[in-house]
C-alpha cells in the first residue's frame, strides 16, 4: 500500500534538486560573471555580486542536500528541507527586481515544497 501523501514527497524532492541545481548554476555565473546579472538590474540591488554568488552556491549545494534527506525519510530530512526551502524563498524575494517572473515561479513552488513536506514529510506509522 503506497504511504498517503507519497506524491507531495516526491514532488518536493525533485523539486529540491531542481531549485538546488539552479542556484548552483547562478551562483557560478554570479561569481564568473558578474556583469551577465548586471545587465539585468543587478547593480541596483547587490553591491556585490561575486558575495552573493557564493551564498547562492553554498545554498544550491545544501538544497540538493536536503533532497536526498527528503527521500530518505524521517523527522530530520523532513525539517532540513523545509529550512531549506523557506531560505530559498527568502532569498528569491531579492530576486524579483531582476527576474520577477523567474523568482515568482520558484517562490510558489519552494511554498509547495514546505506544504509538502509540513504535511506529509517524515516518517508515518503505518
Amino acid at each position: 500500500m503506497e504511504r498517503e501523501g507519497a506524491g507531495w514527497i516526491m514532488f518536493a524532492w525533485i523539486m529540491l534538486i531542481v531549485a538546488g541545481t539552479f542556484a548552483i548554476i547562478d551562483g557560478i555565473v554570479a561569481i564568473a560573471n558578474s556583469s551577465f546579472f548586471t545587465e539585468y538590474g543587478a547593480k541596483y540591488v547587490y553591491t556585490n555580486l561575486s558575495t552573493w554568488g557564493w551564498f547562492q552556491l553554498i545554498l544550491g549545494i545544501v538544497a540538493v542536500a536536503a533532497a536526498f534527506n527528503v527521500v530518505r525519510g524521517g523527522e530530520w530530512g523532513r525539517w532540513f528541507g523545509i529550512i531549506v526551502a523557506s531560505i530559498q524563498l527568502l532569498m528569491q524575494i531579492f530576486w524579483i527586481p531582476i527576474v520577477p517572473f523567474w523568482a515568482l515561479t520558484i517562490i510558489v513552488l519552494d511554498m509547495l515544497v514546505i506544504y509538502g513536506l509540513a504535511v506529509y514529510g517524515g516518517r508515518q506509522n503505518a
